[in-house]
């Protein structure tokens, strides 16, 4: 009798507990189709507890799903093995998205240490697929008769895709060397995470705190008023608060003349994960580059750059170094001669030292006002971004019939972000766009575009995509609105190129969708709208005075374009000099025994990079490549670069706004996602391969050194 009793308190335990789980997933939103205006994520109901139990979850069926595809009976089909894969994990999808998303846009520590107990889990399922033998087996053996299955262009490109994933995976190698392959996923996965959070801690724990408003000299009123406000915020009040965020940062270094200050505030920046303290990321940057090494080599290649090359347009590091060698001598050429021009200056003040790094905006500042009689803070009252984002919305819609209207009753994860449904002049819904403008403590720096659902088909009709760019702009200060610099004119142009790329996608399969393409080949939709922005006819269209409403005045436009190649030198230099280092880091065919430091130092040394310019990223800060998808590909945003400066020739030599031209681009490169080879793509819409003259023309590097004529992929 008292078994029986107990085995029905267990039984009912055990009722209990299912009930009890089945209710725990009846109020987390992500076991639930999204009821929310064209289903987006419910984020007004997602909170932090519901990512962890969400992800296993997923992780859990997705196992189930792709042991159902392992282990099926029947002969591997298209059907039953490569289209299943490509649909399962459907729930895994749907919250890792969001989660990543937020880990990057709206963290916190909770987030962060979400993230680090979900990783290895994550890395484990990852290998669980490709290392899956049975599975490999039925990939294996439909794509060794794919010329008889008579596949269309996009099924033939996932089942390349999938076969090429499973091969790059690991799914060759023997049983001991599988094992090292996951420890050394396993190992990459935290460590990138914890160089990430350690780039964002070292951003948010520096302030430069001024108390005397005689330190305040040469900065715009605008860059005061901010800096009061986030004292206020930060609870000093009466005091002013600079930070390491670009919007602070940047115009701090260029407008400040107290060099000390300079000094002290750049120092910050650029040794930032590099304090031998918890935040350091030396250790982490080697580690990464050694650890990516080590998984090429296990793989079959002989560096990381090797690897990662093959699935790009430049193909092998020997191209890249081409490119970026053509190009480092003009560059280098002329920033040596900016140089001079600054020494020149210092010298005339008094100063007696050699240019440093944070005198170089400053003084550039200084001579571009003595050389064209122009000055950044003329422009910024015409850049409100209110007016800025109509002239975006207007370029869209003049060349491709796009239309934009904001919604104010959509779920959104902050309240600084707005939401805007996209559809076709007809009014034929295209997507749904989230923009998030502003810095903050929970958010990353940088600019980004990204995506909460990719577009797909089904069943025949478009599965419209749920598309996001995350910016950190300067923000508005009392009754004056966020007025942007040019550069942060162009960085909302380029990130809503990208945008584009995901709104417009056209495709069947959502693993091809948008921006599934090569690195060095998605810059192209974002680095080509950055050219309407300067354009006389396209800043009349938006660049407004905020108070006035008066046009931009035809003396400041032409200003501004005569200073078009003012800095380039600079600019490209530093750049390329963060290009080189990258490959440095990736190329090297067996491990790195030097510190980060040491290393950088080495390989600035061998391109002569000169001492009053260091790369735009550092090993310790370089998120790109060791906490981002950009390793080995830093280089893209050049290689695109030449891409976009050919394809807008095309509209440049015609008619702005082409209606032709833009149809070709959009049907050709938009809609197209990873369908087809880019290079192809490209041709289609240009008729030709691309010409590097035009991006040396625009960068005022054509008269140094002649380059090669073409880019090949």
């Amino acid at each position: 009798m008292r078994k029986k009793s107990l085995f029905i308190l267990l039984a009912i335990g055990n009722m209990l507990a299912i009930e009890a789980q089945e209710n725990k997933q009846t109020m987390n939103p992500f076991f639930q189709a999204y009821a929310t205006p064209f289903e987006v994520p419910p984020f007004d109901k997602i909170k932090n507890e519901h990512f962890k139990p969400a992800i296993l979850e997923g992780i859990k069926r997705h196992e189930a799903e792709i042991n159902t595809i392992a282990n099926n009976s029947e002969a591997p089909t298209f059907e039953n093995t490569i289209l299943a894969m490509e649909n399962a994990g459907e729930l895994l999808s749907n919250v890792n998205v969001v989660f990543s998303n937020l880990n990057g846009a709206n963290t916190n520590e909770e987030l962060q240490k979400i993230a680090k107990e979900v990783s290895p889990n994550l890395a484990a399922h990852n290998d669980n697929i490709y290392l899956n033998e049975k599975l490999f087996a039925r990939v294996k053996a439909i794509w060794n008769k794919k010329e008889s299955l008579n596949l269309n262009l996009e099924q033939a490109k996932i089942l390349e895709n999938l076969h090429k994933a499973f091969v790059r995976s690991g799914a060759n190698l023997a049983d001991a060397d599988k094992d090292k392959l996951r420890k050394i996923n396993a190992e990459l996965s935290l460590t990138s995470l914890k160089y990430g959070q350690n780039i964002l801690a070292e951003t948010n724990k520096f302030e430069l705190v001024i108390d005397d408003k005689k330190d305040l000299a040469g900065l715009p009123q605008e860059l005061i008023n901010a800096a009061a406000e986030d004292a206020k915020t930060k609870g000093k009040e009466g005091k002013w608060v600079f930070t390491l965020s670009n919007s602070s940062v940047m115009p701090f270094l260029q407008y400040s003349s107290n060099r000390k200050l300079r000094q002290q505030i750049w120092e910050a920046y650029q040794t930032r994960g590099n304090h031998d303290d918890e935040f350091d990321n030396k250790e982490n940057a080697v580690k990464l580059a050694n650890l990516r090494g080590e998984k090429a080599r296990l793989l079959g290649y002989k560096s990381h750059s090797a690897y990662v090359l093959e699935e790009s347009m430049a193909k092998t590091p020997e191209n890249v170094a081409k490119l970026l060698n053509d190009l480092w001598k003009p560059a280098l050429a002329i920033a040596k001669t900016e140089a001079a021009d600054i020494q020149k200056m210092m010298d005339k003040e008094g100063i007696k030292d050699k240019v440093k790094p944070y005198d170089w905006r400053y003084y550039t500042e200084k001579i571009r006002k003595q050389r064209f009689d122009l000055d950044e803070q003329e422009l910024k009252p015409y850049f409100s971004l209110d007016n800025v984002r109509k002239g975006v919305f207007q370029v869209t819609e003049k060349l491709y019939g796009l239309k934009f209207k904001q919604l104010n009753d959509v779920p959104k994860y902050h309240e600084e972000v707005t939401t805007w449904e996209v559809t076709e002049a007809d009014g034929t819904h295209v997507g749904i766009l989230y923009m998030d403008f502003f810095p903050r403590a929970s958010k990353r720096g940088g600019a980004w575009m990204t995506s909460y659902r990719s577009q797909k088909t089904v069943d025949g009709k478009r599965k419209a995509p749920v598309i996001s760019i995350v910016c950190n702009f300067t923000k508005p200060t009392g009754d004056t609105p966020a007025l942007l610099t040019f550069d942060e004119v162009t960085t909302f142009f380029h990130e809503f190129g990208h945008a584009l790329h995901g709104l417009l996608s056209n495709v069947t399969y959502k693993s091809l969708a948008g921006t599934s393409v090569p690195r060095d080949f998605v810059e192209l939709p974002s680095q080509i709208m950055e050219n309407w922005a300067a354009e006389p006819e396209v800043l009349k269209m938006y660049a407004k005075h905020y108070k006035t409403g008066e046009v931009i005045p035809d003396a400041l436009i032409q200003k501004l374009q005569k200073s078009g190649t003012f800095d380039q030198g600079f600019a490209t230099v530093e750049y390329l000099a963060a290009s080189f280092l990258d490959m440095d880091y990736h190329a090297q065919t067996a491990p790195i025994q030097l510190d980060a430091n040491s290393f950088e130092k080495n390989s600035m040394k061998k391109i002569g990079l000169i001492d009053a310019i260091i790369p735009r990223y550092r090993s310790t800060y370089f998120s790109h490549i060791f906490a981002g998808g950009y390793s080995s590909g830093y280089y893209s945003y050049i290689w695109s670069g030449v891409l976009d400066t050919d394809a807008f020739e095309a509209f440049k030599t015609t008619n702005l706004f082409n209606p032709e031209k833009a149809k070709l681009f959009r049907k050709n490169v938009l809609e197209k996602g990873g369908t087809e080879d880019p290079m192809v793509l490209y041709k289609r819409f240009r008729g030709a391969e691309p010409s590097v003259e035009p991006l040396l023309r625009k960068r005022g590097l054509d008269k140094k050194e002649e380059t090669s004529k073409k880019i090949k992929g």
